[in-house]
């Protein structure tokens, strides 16, 4: 069977009424459907999150400078003490760790408007493939 002998056995000839139906893009969901009939996309909760990893960003690139600087000075005033060695070796630790989540938010943070882009665009061609099928019932809606 080919595709197109496939596809009118499932959707039926066109103008039809279809004989299969998605519940989440129906018009008139069936009982127990979990469809509305407007299936939506918004790219804000990715945008938003985009946002917040680009802030975290700043944050940990901030928190690392002033680490830093709060560190200057210490090794001369401790000098010959022991815990000055483990100070340092803290210091680097942290100084490591938050390098290490600026730049994972830096990716975290592109990857995520990617997405939101993407979704996007994907969302504007399948609104634009669905408006030359003919939905029964809905002939006289603009879409």
């Amino acid at each position: 069977m080919s595709y197109s002998e496939r596809w009118q056995e499932m959707f039926g000839p066109a103008g039809d009424e279809p004989a299969m139906r998605l519940a989440s893009a129906s018009g008139d969901p069936g009982s127990g459907a979990g469809g509305t009939g407007n299936l939506k996309y918004s790219k804000g909760p990715w945008t938003s999150a985009s946002g917040t990893a680009g802030a975290l960003r700043t944050r940990a690139e901030t928190s690392r400078s002033v680490l830093g600087r709060g560190h200057e000075g210490v090794e001369a005033g401790v000098g010959g003490l022991s815990s000055a060695v483990a100070l340092k070796s803290v210091l680097r630790s942290w100084e490591e760790r938050l390098r290490a989540v600026r730049d994972e938010c830096d990716q975290l943070k592109g990857n995520l408007l990617t997405v939101a882009k993407e979704m996007g665009e994907s969302e504007a061609t399948v609104k634009s493939s669905l408006m030359g099928v003919h939905v029964p019932g809905r002939a006289d809606e603009k879409r």
